[in-house]
This record gives C-alpha cells, structure tokens and sequence, in this order.
C-alpha cells in the first residue's frame, strides 16, 4: 500500500524568529589555557593534554610505573571494575562532601599526594598545587623528593593543612632534620612511607635517560620542538632544586639509590612517631598484617597505597585490599587510600568501601602539566564535580551515608586455590 504520509505534511520556509533561538554564537575565548582547560572533562583528557604539552622524559616519570606497569594498571581496572546500587526516589537537592579527617576538617574526601620532582612537570610545581587546595579546602602533601621549600609550602597554604611526607634516608640526622623543619613550619601530619627499600625499576625513566636536570641531548631537543612553552619555563625560571637536598646532576635512579635506607624497621618507625606531636600517618602498607602491626604503634590512619605502581610490580591492589584492613583495624585507626584513582567515582567508591580518605597524585599532576595552577584547579573541579554527581545518583546525602552496600567490587582477578583434592 503506498504511504500517504508525505503528502500530508506540509512544508514552509522557516521565520526568522524560528530560526534566532538556534543560532548561538558562543563568546570567543581568548586565554588558550582557559580555552584548552575548559575542553577537559574527565583526567583523562587532562592526561591527553599534558601529554602533548610536556617533553616525554617529564611526562613518562609521571606517566610510568615500574616494570611492566601491572600494578597501576590493575590498581586503575579494579576501580573500573565497580558496580554501584543506587536508591531512588531520595531527597539529593543538597549533598556534603566533607567530614572530619585526622581530627580536622576537610571540604572533600580528598587531598594532594606527595609527588617528587614536581616542577620538572611544570615550573609551578608545588606551589599550584598549594594554593588550590587551600582554596578547595583539602590537605596538600609536600613529598621529601618535591622541588619547593617546606617554609614556602607553608607561605602559599598560611591558613590550611599542609602534609609531609618523609623518606628514610641512609642519613639519618638529614632526615629528623627535615621533621624539625615541617613541625617548625607548622605541618599537622607526617606520611612516612615505607615501602621504597630501594627504589622500583622504573623503565621508562631508564629508557629515557632521565636525570636531574633534563639532559639537553639530541633526542630531547627533538622531543623539545613541539612543546617549545615547556622549555621556554624551564629555562627562564629558578633552577631545579630540592624540598630537601642540594642540586643534584645525575640520573633519578642514581640519587634514589645513594637515599633510600634498606635497614628501616618498625622499630625505627616507632622511634621517628615519638618525635613528632602532630598527626601520623604509615603510607604504603599493603597486607593485612602489616596493617595490624602498625595500628599497634598507635599511628592515627594508615595509608593502603602500592605507591602509585612504581615500587614493586603485581603488588596487591589497594581498593581490594581495603574491605579486609577495615575490618582489622578500621575501628582502631583511621584507613587511607591511594593508586589508581581517576575519577571521582572512584574516590565515592573507596569512601563507601570504608576509607576515610583518599589521595591523588598523578590526576592531580595531569591537570599540572596540561595547565599549571589552573589545570590543577581544572583536576579538582572535575573530581568535585564527579563526587557530587556519584553521590546524588546513589541517593545519599553525606558521606556517612554511604556504606559498602553500595557497592560490588567485581573481580577479574581472583587466587587459584592451593588445595589439593
């Protein structure tokens, strides 16, 4: 039967005012930063960003992990693994993302990690990172490998919580001397981290040559070309230097290797706890045990953490491991979270499966490299934007409100059992 349809509509040339609220010319940007920020919605894409604006020995230290990068890249899978169970029909026009963490409270259920040789990513460096979480109201950490003075963290972050975090070196009167000069500055917690006895195989940084400061070889002026901005920074800026130590000319793997104290114990933990007044955290526990026998020493939380994948490859992962030390210790001590996170989906879920807290590194450095400070407000915006959503679409209101019947933790990996039968 032939259609009759066509027939019966019938057809005019449209109006000018039908046409007027279609046609919408946006507002020239012209701040390329703002303009280039603005299109990032996810890290992911500040990731893409950076990556095209950052040499690659830069990019790659932060970027890579150790070996054949198994654990971030399962660390980042068992996020992505997730399932969520929402409830409907709950009030959600208002959410609070903020609770009290180690005594003290914060706007977000997270904070800057440490990062080394930060402002090798960007000449801002630490100091970006600073001064957007005192705006956002979230701890900032200053690593002992980081490449602005404790004193002048403290300057950019007056009024908000700033974190240090300390490596045991060989030396270790350099290393209590770094303690003295964050608990004069006025720092309120110390991460120590305890799973760098030597320092990971990173290849990447290996295959790159990577050394403090970036060699200008053949290759890396080849590389420098397209990110001329980069360089131009670099060059014009203060030279390289250390929170913590001189100048240093040589390779990353070099300087970690003559630092890193191999004969570090719990003893020496409990010895460096009683030296400091303020808060205590152990970043890198990464087994049950091993959360025990901290707990024990009366530190206030304890940080489930594979460092970010760039310590020791096939490491367990630490979203996984985070129901089992909750139950352990959760009532004893606050439990922490890091690697793998890059969403703030991912941030909701670790709340819900019983973190107190989390902390983010390389997302942070991607909206570093992509923009300075203003790509590290980028980062946090996005994550914020993320916590809030999540939390609207599971149906709760605060973060008390969430629990781990929120959330499945979908295994693709699961032990093979040694039992014979």
């Amino acid at each position: 039967m032939k259609d009759s349809t066509n027939h019966l509509t019938r057809r005019r040339l449209p109006s000018r005012h039908d046409l007027a609220p279609l046609v919408q010319f946006k507002k020239p940007e012209f701040d390329a930063t703002k303009r280039r920020l603005d299109k990032a919605l996810t890290i992911e894409d500040l990731r893409r960003i950076a990556k095209r604006r950052t040499p690659r020995a830069a990019f790659d230290y932060t970027d890579g992990s150790a070996e054949a990068e198994l654990s971030i890249a399962r660390a980042r899978q068992a996020f992505a693994d997730v399932e969520f169970h929402p409830a409907i029909l709950r009030d959600v026009s208002k959410v609070s993302t903020g609770w009290d963490v180690l005594g003290a409270p914060v706007a977000l259920p997270f904070g800057i990690a440490p990062t080394g040789f930060t402002r090798m990513m960007h000449t801002e460096g630490e100091i970006a990172g600073a001064h957007v979480a005192a705006r956002a109201g979230i701890p900032f950490s200053l690593s002992t490998m980081g490449t602005t003075a404790i004193e002048d963290v403290k300057a950019a972050n007056p009024l908000g919580r700033n974190w240090f975090q300390l490596y045991m070196w060989k030396d270790r009167d350099r290393s209590m001397a770094l303690v003295e000069r964050a608990m004069s500055a006025g720092f309120d917690t110390l991460l120590v981290t305890v799973d760098v006895p030597v320092a990971g195989a990173r290849l990447r940084d290996k295959r790159n040559g990577m050394s403090i400061p970036p060699a200008l070889t053949l290759r890396t002026i080849a590389n420098a070309l397209p990110r001329p901005q980069w360089w131009i920074d670099f060059l014009t800026t203060e030279p390289l230097a250390f929170a913590s130590l001189d100048r240093w000319s040589g390779t990353v793997a070099e300087l970690l290797d003559t630092m890193f104290d191999p004969t570090v114990t719990f003893e020496d933990l409990a010895w460096i706890k009683s030296q400091w007044p303020g808060k205590f955290v152990v970043k890198g526990v990464q087994t049950v045990d091993d959360a025990r026998a901290v707990a024990d020493l009366g530190v206030d939380a304890v940080l489930l953490s594979n460092h970010g994948g760039r310590q020791l490859d096939r490491a367990p992962i630490p979203f996984h491991l985070l129901p089992d030390v909750v139950r352990e210790v959760g009532k004893d001590v606050e439990v922490h979270l890091d690697t793998g996170i890059m969403s703030g989906a991912d941030v909701v879920a670790a709340i819900a499966m019983g973190a107190r807290f989390t902390l983010i590194g390389r997302a942070y450095l991607y909206g570093l490299m992509a923009g300075g400070e203003a790509g590290v407000a980028r980062a946090v915006e996005i994550l914020t934007d993320q916590v809030e959503r999540t939390m609207r679409l599971l149906g709760v209101n605060s973060l008390e409100e969430l629990n781990p019947g929120h959330v499945t933790q979908l295994m693709r990996l699961t032990p093979r059992s040694t039992t014979n039968g």
